[in-house]
């Protein structure tokens, strides 16, 4: 059993193109033993995104903090907040943004991609 405080795992800045003013935590994953599942922190900065993008693996989304838009894959924007959860199916586009006033943070737990 792996136990840990999320407030020391480190947090990265996310530097690639069609990203802005987006951090992550790897909270659980393969350097803990996971081999399977990997559990991630983001926090999407007033103004940030991250790219429109897919994955060949399903997300689960819990909103931790504050509030946000995910757009789909027909580029509607739903509003997200606190308290709300979402999946993401396997190769559905999506986006996160954050036009709001206060840091957007959500969990993001994945299928190990390399599996």
């Amino acid at each position: 059993m792996i136990l840990k405080d999320n407030d020391k795992v480190k947090e990265e800045y996310l530097e690639e193109e069609g990203i802005k003013g987006v951090y992550r935590k790897i909270l659980l994953g393969l350097e803990d033993g996971s081999e399977e599942i990997i559990m991630r922190l983001f926090k999407i900065l007033p103004g940030g995104y991250t790219y429109f993008h897919q994955h060949d693996y399903e997300h689960l989304v819990k909103v931790e903090k504050g509030r946000g838009i995910v757009v789909d894959g027909e580029g509607k924007e739903i509003n997200i907040q606190e308290g709300q959860s979402l999946f993401i199916r396997k190769n559905e586009k999506h986006q996160f943004k954050n036009p709001f006033q206060e840091p957007f943070e959500f969990l993001c737990i994945i299928k190990n991609p390399d599996k």
